[in-house]
């Protein structure tokens, strides 16, 4: 039966996608420089952006270091920002190893502490979401030697590694284990020796790494005599199995521990060894460690620091802790009613008496001042606004740098404070509206400054501060505003639409060329819709957004919208009101927002409404189809999650609660469960090799539709990760299908 049916699909995605091929070729035919294409946009270098290149600063604040392009390589490159000299520090040929003939190429660098040496990675390979497995250089700036590091360890196996603060040893992992190499004579000596494949020293498992963004999992204390180190124990965590079943004749398995809802956590501790080896002692850290996450870890003058959560996140204790001892004292517990944001990195002045913390205790996100005791606390920053983001702290001259958009929520501005409070100060340019981003220098002189909006592509300078005069520019991307300029334009508007009297949602429309309000248009909505993201953002969108151009020169328009439960800066109730509510609460929202829109707008045909995502906007997509089905009509769903119990703890754990105590929302907020109600036309798609949101899911969604003769167009990609994105010409092809798909069926 299920053999059968998904062979009819398959067939009659094949006519689908022939006729439609047909039908596009007659139009393309007709070749027209102001009309995009999937190829075009997915297979040309032709609307490639420059970027600007990789920076890092001195101490100093005034000189800035970048890695460019030479004639046979790259090279560093010195920038005085006082006097604007340049000059090469590492030519091309200085990045030669011995015996070869070609020089490394960059991936990342390190200066060490008195910038006497450099650390280089290159040769890298992919370990779940970047390339944090390769191979380490050193290179000694006073005699231009390049050493690799690790010894006889095979080549792209080393993670992570680190100069020592004195610049003499360099630490790293290897196969769970770590080590310290002596930059004087080279020996290795092992910190652990027992890691396995299940007991993992100095990195983590994948879903520390997922869910709390950790990837290095040590860190060197200030004298350089000790490392602090995670030690993560997944034996008891069940293993999920994925087949790679492209690669050869027979199929072979990638096996990884996967915690999913309601199931056996990895236990975390902190243990502390010295840098000669030696035994670890281990933190005292209460609770249970597989019901609690250690997710953040460093150290303050000779004591450790951490961030511990328990398992519904919704309590977050600051401890500090004596390495020697291993014993623990609370200074700080951050607590809500939902749960506690995990974005606070330790950013220490006063000699190390203070630290800035980000707090929502107020109903807004909000920077404070802390004492090491923590038995004082100061708000530095009021209002009825949120931080974004911390910069950086100007200690010298008393100020704190921080992001925020007090106006608009779908833009990002540069705000200086004093650390004493007060008025703050708008630092990016009011007259630039859209997305800043910045790299500022230690000194809080200088910076890299990115912008870019809806409508415009990245620029990228260097500026001094807080005047911010540009000093030297990076990229204008001025060669891809010019052939923006021959496509045939769209028309852009954000827009506010109020689903009833207290609640307003952002939103953003792409309209044909040459609009004409009076005809019918079919709509397709581009959606998120969970914690995790903002779709309405004021701020370049790249491909995608040449994507939705190309649809809106064909015709449609496209639109997103931004639910309740998004991480937009509209304060701690707009962000918690989805808690234990995930899936239902949004798609409630989109469906409202969708009725008054068609109130509204009569250019919208309410029997072409299409709406498509990608992983929690899949599982968005999904919802909308099965619980609204009178609204939408065609839906793509990109690697979904249509069952939230088959999803990883942190994350559904931390917006839903524990599976037992919220059976009813992880019931009512799946889609799966309303799969007997689709009507419309819906197309899946899913990597095979999807370590994050499992091809398992869209089985048991396949299943449940063929249980309700539901008929519906599937495509597989053979072991593609979750963002489908390996392989020769996946990109193209997976949009080629989405627009094939859209234009045959809305």
């Amino acid at each position: 039966m299920k053999t059968f049916t998904v062979l009819r699909f398959n067939l009659l995605l094949l006519f689908i996608l022939d006729f439609s091929a047909f039908h596009l070729s007659a139009q393309v035919t007709k070749v027209d420089p102001g009309i995009l294409t999937i190829d075009r946009i997915f297979n040309s270098k032709e609307f490639s952006l420059e970027s600007a290149p990789a920076t890092r600063w001195r101490k100093n604040g005034a000189v800035s270091i970048s890695l460019e392009s030479g004639d046979k390589g790259q090279k560093f490159v010195s920038n005085d920002l006082n006097t604007g000299m340049q000059e090469t520090i590492v030519p091309e040929h200085w990045l030669i190893p011995q015996g070869e003939t070609k020089p490394l190429n960059v991936e990342d660098y390190e200066f060490s502490g008195n910038d006497s040496k450099m650390l280089i990675y290159t040769n890298s390979k992919k370990v779940w979401r970047v390339n944090s497995r390769g191979d380490y250089w050193v290179l000694d700036l006073s005699n231009r030697e390049l050493k690799k590091i690790g010894g006889d360890f095979l080549p792209s196996t080393l993670m992570f590694a680190t100069f020592s603060p004195d610049g003499k040893r360099v630490c790293f992992v290897h196969k769970n284990n770590l080590y310290v190499q002596d930059l004087l004579d080279f020996n290795i000596t092992p910190l652990t020796t027992n890691g396995t494949a299940k007991l993992i020293n100095g990195t983590f498992d994948w879903v520390y790494e997922e869910e709390l963004g950790l990837r290095n999992g040590f860190r060197w204390s200030p004298d350089s005599n000790s490392v602090a180190y995670w030690q993560i124990d997944t034996e008891g965590v069940k293993d999920f199995l994925i087949t790679s079943s492209s690669d050869g004749p027979y199929p072979k398995l990638i096996t990884f521990g996967y915690p999913k809802t309601g199931e056996k956590n990895p236990s975390a501790k902190i243990g502390v060894v010295s840098a000669k080896g030696g035994d670890t002692t281990f933190l005292q850290i209460p609770g249970d460690s597989r019901d609690h996450y250690v997710a953040k870890m460093d150290w303050v003058d000779d004591s450790v620091v951490l961030q511990q959560f328990n398992r519904l996140q919704n309590k977050n204790t600051v401890m500090i802790a004596d390495p020697k001892t291993g014993k623990c004292n609370n200074i700080l517990v951050e607590t809500d009613k939902a749960w506690v944001e995990n974005d606070n990195e330790f950013l220490w002045i006063n000699k190390n008496q203070n630290f800035i913390w980000l707090s929502e205790r107020d109903g807004w996100c909000h920077a404070y001042l802390v004492s090491r005791s923590g038995d004082k606390i100061t708000q530095i920053t009021k209002g009825n606004f949120d931080v974004t983001h911390i910069e950086c702290v100007d200690e010298k001259n008393g100020w704190l740098y921080y992001m925020a958009s007090p106006d608009n929520p779908t833009q990002r501005y540069l705000y200086r404070i004093s650390l004493k409070g007060g008025d703050p100060e708008l630092l990016s340019p009011k007259e630039s509206k859209g997305t800043h981003a910045y790299s500022i220098s230690p000194d809080a002189t200088h910076a890299v400054h990115r912008f870019s909006n809806f409508n415009t592509p990245p620029c990228a300078y260097v500026i001094h501060l807080p005047d911010h005069k540009a000093i030297k520019t990076y990229t204008e991307n001025a060669s891809f505003k010019k052939k923006l300029e021959t496509i045939k334009k769209v028309g852009t508007e954000f827009f506010k639409v109020k689903i009833d009297e207290s609640i307003e949602l952002d939103g953003w429309c792409i309209k044909p060329p040459e609009f004409d309000a009076a005809k019918k248009h079919p709509v397709l909505f581009y959606v998120y819709g969970e914690p995790a993201g903002q779709t309405v953002l004021d701020r370049w969108d790249g491909k995608r957004f040449l994507w939705h151009a190309m649809l809106a020169q064909n015709g449609y328009v496209v639109m997103s919208v931004d639910n309740r439960g998004t991480p937009a800066p509209k304060g701690r109730d707009w962000r918690k009101s989805v808690y234990r509510q995930i899936g239902i609460l949004a798609s409630s929202d989109q469906s409202k927002a969708l009725k008054e829109l068609l109130k509204t707008h009569s250019y919208m045909d309410p029997s072409r409404i299409a709406i498509w995502g990608w992983s929690g906007g899949g599982s968005m997509t999904l919802n909308a189809m099965f619980r609204y089905p009178e609204l939408y009509k065609t839906g793509i769903s990109i690697a979904p999650v249509p069952n939230q119990r088959h999803y990883d703890t942190i994350y559904q754990e931390r917006y839903m609660g524990l599976p037992a105590d919220n059976p009813e929302g992880y019931k009512n907020g799946s889609p799966i469960n309303f799969a007997h109600q689709l009507k419309g036309k819906l197309l899946l798609v899913h990597g095979t090799g999807d370590d994050n949101c499992h091809y398992l899911g869209m089985e048991t969604l396949i299943d449940e539709l063929i249980n309700h003769n539901k008929q519906f167009t599937m495509l597989a990609y053979p072991n593609r990760s979750h963002s489908i994105n390996e392989g020769k010409n996946t990109t193209r092809h997976l949009y080629d299908l989405l627009t094939k798909y859209l234009f045959a069926n809305n």
